[in-house]
């Protein structure tokens, strides 16, 4: 049985997809359905069982949990709503929640894959897993920071893996239920829908209009680091999980205007005053630890990506080329 925390949520439901792509189905899927639109994630997935969160994080305490046919488990449930300042909520849910599982299997030897994240990073320019520079800018941030440092301070007494994998900027299907928090390829694409044109911000910390530079990692990528892994059991530790490449939102925008082929105007608005001083200008995942450790996943390039991801996107009728290029054509006529 493998346990996939977060099995509803985006990397976790694409995880499960591997998974039975791979054959597996005998999976117990963790969640938290409070936003029961989620389960859209798994209709087409096949599972072996579901749990609410808080009741598998009863059930672990129980006599039954330490015989249980457990293989492994994947832990990517957390809260990753980034602009949350509620400390309380975040690290119960973030840390938390995260050690009484890492406790559980590593009591019991069950290998641990869980998500942090590249915010522990903060605005540095530097992304090498070393606590130089680790300098969160956001309670999110530290709530994953702190369980990194929970489990480097017992690396030495491990009998069994570990695996923290740091998500640098992940797109990719299956993230409709997160709202603001879903990528900004989604976002893109959804706005080249509705007004024919995209938007990003403006000049900002030294960078110049739609210049700030992200590592775009698509999620099918992550999930292949986290197989990966998972067939390597004698490699345990930290490790960055992006493309390794940073690239400009302006790029990241023409790549969506060129999937819907029309000649889609690209603007800037102001950077917004809530985000001065908690903002990732750059990123670009160091990948010398991961590639130390022998994994040699090909992370494919954002333009590929983006034209998958916007395909899935179309075939799901969430959007449309033509429909872009007839209201294009349209407004052409009017001029």
């Amino acid at each position: 049985m493998i346990v996939v925390t977060g099995g509803a949520g985006f990397i976790g439901s694409n995880l499960v997809q591997a998974l039975n792509r791979s054959g597996r189905t005998d999976i117990w899927v963790v969640d938290d359905l409070q936003d029961g639109r989620k389960f859209a994630n798994l209709a087409d997935a096949v599972i072996a069982d579901y749990s609410d969160s808080q009741r598998f994080l009863a059930w672990i305490d129980s006599p039954a949990a330490a015989q249980a046919p457990i293989e492994r488990v994947f832990h990517l449930g957390a809260c990753a709503v980034t602009t949350t300042w509620d400390g309380r909520y975040m690290m119960e849910v973030n840390h938390e929640y995260s050690k009484r599982l890492f406790e559980y299997c590593t009591g019991l030897c069950i290998p641990f894959i869980y998500a942090s994240s590249a915010a522990v990073y903060g605005t540095g320019r530097e992304f090498a897993e070393a606590g130089e520079n680790e300098r969160p800018v956001n309670v999110y941030g530290w709530s994953k920071l702190v369980f990194d440092q929970f489990v480097r301070a017992r690396t030495g007494r491990l009998h069994s893996q570990v695996v923290g994998l740091r998500y640098f900027n992940v797109y990719g299907p299956r993230e409709q239920h997160k709202g603001r928090m879903a990528s900004v390829v989604r976002h893109l694409a959804l706005q080249a829908m509705s007004e024919g044109r995209l938007t990003l911000f403006g000049e900002h910390d030294g960078w110049g209009e739609g210049q700030q530079r992200r590592d775009f990692v698509h999620v099918d990528d992550c999930n292949a680091v986290a197989l990966w892994f998972a067939a390597h059991p004698d490699q345990s530790g930290i490790f960055n999980c992006g493309s390794g490449q940073d690239r400009s939102f302006n790029s990241l925008a023409r790549a969506v205007a060129d999937w819907f082929g029309g000649d889609i105007e690209i603007g800037y608005r102001s950077f917004p005053g809530d985000l001065v001083g908690a903002y990732q200008s750059y990123t670009r995942a160091d990948l010398t630890r991961l590639r130390a450790a022998g994994c040699d996943i090909d992370f494919r390039d954002l333009e590929t990506g983006v034209r998958g991801y916007l395909d899935v996107l179309q075939a799901g009728a969430e959007i449309d080329r033509g429909a872009v290029a007839s209201r294009q054509r349209g407004a052409e006529r009017e001029r």
